[in-house]
């Protein structure tokens, strides 16, 4: 019988700390981490292997001064920086609610029809196939971006699923988002798609029914 090991309150408040030490860039090797934290360079190398195992952050070789013993040179990765908190979506809730104020009603919906163009323009040469293709790629290129999506099949049926909105601060305040992203799996996959669920309504996913 296999047994989980899970990890200690202890284990997670040290990764936390070092993932804050890369953040600070002060300390961007295992010695480095070991030194600011106090703890042996293995210790330090298992908590940055297991980071990395994560996603949360990335290893580069690199040689000191350009000369010497190759050495990993630890950052953050795009995930990992999404671990800090961000202004991003009250800056776009006030940037949306200007818009509305200076340019009058329907304003914010052409600026989310332009933005689903561009996407829609950059995304279709990579969704070929049949439906249920388009749909799997669709998902990737989804989870990508942070929407942690997946496709599947379900009694016969295709169904897109989001088990995260990145965008939610907006979309609560703005449904113009959601329609404009609705509209953009519709074209993208060319068939008809319904939206089932929204997270922004307090659902615990948005799912699409596709087909």
């Amino acid at each position: 019988m296999t047994s989980t090991v899970i990890p200690s309150p202890a284990a997670d408040r040290t990764k936390t700390r070092v993932l804050t030490l890369l953040k600070s860039r002060r300390c961007t090797t295992a010695q480095s981490v070991a030194e600011a934290l106090d703890i042996s360079v293995p210790a330090a190398r298992r908590h940055l292997c297991d980071l990395t195992e994560a996603g949360l952050i990335v290893a580069e070789t690199q040689r000191p001064g350009g000369r010497g013993r190759p050495q990993f040179v630890y950052r953050l990765s795009e995930r990992g920086e999404a671990q800090f908190p961000k202004s991003y979506a009250s800056l776009c809730v006030d940037v949306l609610r200007h818009i509305d104020s200076l340019f009058g009603e329907g304003a914010v919906m052409r600026v989310m029809d332009a933005r689903r163009a561009a996407l829609a323009q950059e995304w279709a040469p990579r969704l070929t196939g049949s439906p249920a293709e388009r749909l799997t790629k669709l998902a990737a290129l989804l989870s990508e971006a942070g929407y942690e999506a997946r496709a599947y099949e379900e009694d016969g049926a295709l169904y897109l699923e989001q088990g995260n909105c990145p965008n939610l601060d907006v979309a609560r305040r703005y449904d113009e988002l959601c329609g404009a992203e609705l509209e953009l799996y519709r074209s993208l996959l060319g068939v008809p798609v319904r939206r089932e669920t929204r997270i922004a309504c307090g659902a615990p996913t948005c799912r699409y029914r596709v087909g």
